[in-house]
């Protein structure tokens, strides 16, 4: 069973995630020449990392070239008081939805959209303001992407 005591991380530990962000193929061998330290440490931070639950996986990042013609947008969803895990429970069932993230401040979730067509994304839209408990949303449809460390 993992061990989901949250660690304290150090500044090499800090390195190594932001050096694993940008490019999480980097060998250990190039990760212990950019940070400076013995490959040995890299191995056992990483396995620590992991262990720990801070690093939970790798992936990858599809280029935005890949999804011309997409859409992706993000939907501030405000909800009526108690309804919040009936909310959650139907979005997470929306393939579309690619994240959602309870916030605070003006609305009570934020999600990452991803659709194929404005229409689709008009038809995406009106599920979600329709779903039991949805008060309110507000939409910006991502234009273009600045930074992205995925």
């Amino acid at each position: 069973m993992p061990d989901t005591r949250t660690p304290a991380l150090d500044e090499i530990d800090r390195q190594l995630i932001a050096a694993l962000q940008l490019n999480a193929r980097a060998s250990v061998a190039m990760l212990a020449r950019e940070l400076g330290i013995a490959r040995t440490t890299v191995t056992s931070r990483l396995a620590r990392l992991e262990k720990t639950q801070v690093i939970t996986g790798y992936g990858v990042r599809l280029s935005q070239r890949l999804i011309d013609g997409g859409l992706q947008a993000y939907v501030g969803i405000t909800v009526q008081p108690r309804s919040g895990k009936e909310v959650v429970r139907r979005l997470s069932n929306m393939a579309q939805v690619q994240q959602l993230c309870a916030v605070s401040g003006e609305f009570d979730y934020v999600a990452w959209l991803r659709s194929e067509s404005p229409e689709q994304l008009d038809q995406l839209l009106d599920q979600i303001g329709s779903v039991e408990g949805v008060e309110k949303t507000t939409t910006s449809i991502i234009l273009s992407s600045k930074v992205d460390r995925g």
